[in-house]
């Protein structure tokens, strides 16, 4: 007897409904075909042990199992469940009456308990799309598919419960989530706040510029100058997740399994610190079966690469592409996947290897050299696509030990939502842009126009530093949103002379 169920298939962060045929005839074979890699076809012990620790039997018959369309590779343990039910419906052990209503999913354990499955927000979005009237998944990812208020998602936890409620004697509890009420319950980090930092006044600037349109930062300065505080700090002044940006952004981490048990939406703007030692396919995503990296769970958030000079230098090229286009695309010989990758990209790292190039109480142990070297392990091309350029100096004793009040993370957030908006009203009819630092050349020579003493400061800059024509194209990015900051319509000298003191770290005026 042939019967029908659906399950689901993940690719990037999108998913593709798969029908699983399941036939029952005479002989005594098992077969899955339908490209299933091994976890697939491993399937079929653990569906034996499950069904028979459910009380069911395993049909003793000659078993097809068909995963549609064949030409699509089949991953992941997911169709466990699937699978099984289309042998018990197949074999008359269960009804089959509302299998075409459902989409099914889970891994099944030999005791026949379900374990939790990736990417359930994209699948349920899929699922919804393609009309199915619910989902029945795993209890761990139920409140993950929730997020989907179109469709009827169910959690389970044992096969038991997936037989008694499609034989209709066992009455399941729908999650449900309000998207809503998630996003205004969501707050910032409270433990983290720019008020602990003392002085620095310049760099906090600097990270009120890069927050408010998005931009890249360098920080280069001495051990214990406070990078590292000040990067840790940039999501608490960030403006809150919109609706869009929460789900694409909950998207990536489920397709990643990163989601907790009980986690439905992520809320807040992501922080990812990877180490130095990490490799460019962790760090960009790939693999046989290619997985989002860093710079895509950091998508909507920061991206913080302490010791900068320490990484690899393949792991920093890789970097230059998607910094420009904000998306990363993963060729295989069979297919190509896309991640999105629109993060602010915040680098910390010394000025000479040790540390205290330029500092003004310590000796440089370096010869100009051995400095050089070390800063020319950060080639230009990844120079260019850092906008602004910000030298860290040493707190004195006085600022740390002044007992006066500083800004508080809260204040700064509320110009930086404030430049946002203003933003957001200017790209409003401009599809994928949000903030300054994702212009256009077209959208840049339209909207950063300046006047002739603009003009003249320009030119004067880009050949007193050497810029390239990146550089000056974030020069202008920046002037904008500085502009924003100040509420300003039209961008002023000022505006575009703290601009250009952020690029003065730029190679030609390194180490001397």
């Amino acid at each position: 007897m042939l019967v029908k169920t659906y399950g689901s298939a993940v690719y990037g962060i999108d998913a593709t409904t798969i029908t699983i045929e399941v036939n029952i005839s005479g002989g005594t074979k098992y077969y899955i075909v339908g490209l299933p890699d091994n976890a697939v076809k491993e399937s079929l012990r653990r569906i034996e042990s499950a069904l028979t620790a459910s009380g069911f039997r395993m049909p003793r018959q000659k078993i097809v199992v068909n995963l549609a369309p064949a030409d699509i590779r089949k991953e992941g343990s997911a169709y466990d469940l699937a699978i099984a039910v289309g042998i018990l419906a197949s074999s008359k052990q269960i009804s089959e009456q509302s299998l075409n209503d459902f989409l099914i999913l889970g891994e099944l354990s030999l005791d026949g308990s379900i374990q939790p499955i990736k990417g359930a927000l994209p699948i349920a979005v899929q699922a919804a799309r393609d009309g199915f009237k619910g989902m029945i998944l795993p209890q761990a990812n139920a409140r993950e598919a929730a997020v989907v208020s179109d469709i009827q998602v169910y959690g389970v936890k044992h096969l038991g419960e997936v037989t008694s409620f499609l034989n209709g004697t066992v009455r399941l509890d729908r999650t449900q989530v309000s998207v809503e009420t998630e996003l205004k319950e969501a707050g910032p980090d409270e433990v983290l706040d720019f008020a602990d930092v003392h002085g620095q006044e310049n760099i906090k600037r600097a990270m009120e510029i890069a927050a408010a349109g998005g931009h890249n930062v360098l920080l280069i300065g001495p051990p214990g100058a406070g990078k590292t505080m000040l990067a840790k700090r940039l999501p608490t002044i960030l403006p809150p997740l919109t609706l869009e940006e929460s789900l694409e952004t909950t998207k990536i981490h489920s397709v990643a399994g990163k989601l907790g048990v009980t986690a439905s939406l992520i809320t807040s703007r992501p922080f990812r610190a990877p180490h130095h030692t990490i490799s460019d396919v962790a760090l960009v995503g790939g693999g046989s079966y290619p997985q989002p990296g860093e710079i895509s769970l950091a998508h909507n958030g920061v991206l913080f690469l302490d010791e900068l000079p320490e990484f690899k230098r393949s792991v920093l090229e890789v970097m230059r592409q998607p910094l420009e286009s904000r998306h990363i695309m993963i060729a295989r010989a069979r297919f190509s996947v896309q991640y999105p990758a629109s993060f602010i990209l915040v680098a910390a790292m010394n000025p000479c290897p040790c540390g205290f190039y330029n500092h003004p109480q310590q000796e440089c142990q370096c010869n100009p050299g051995k400095v050089q070297k070390y800063l020319s392990k950060i080639s230009g091309p990844l120079l260019d696509r850092i906008d602004l350029h910000v030298e860290v100096t040493p707190v004195t004793s006085d600022e740390l030990t002044a007992v006066r009040a500083t800004e508080r993370s809260a204040d700064i957030r509320r110009r930086v939502a404030a430049a946002r908006n203003m933003q957001a009203q200017r790209f409003s009819k401009h599809t994928g842009i949000h903030c300054n630092a994702q212009m256009n050349t077209r959208g840049l020579r339209e909207i950063c126009t300046t006047d002739e003493t603009g003009r003249a400061l320009l030119k004067a800059a880009m050949a007193r530093l050497g810029l390239s024509a990146r550089a000056y194209d974030r020069i202008l990015k920046v002037s904008r949103t500085i502009a924003d900051l100040d509420g300003s319509a039209t961008i002023r000298t000022e505006h575009l002379a703290e601009a250009i003191q952020f690029r003065s770290l730029d190679r030609s005026n390194w180490a001397g």
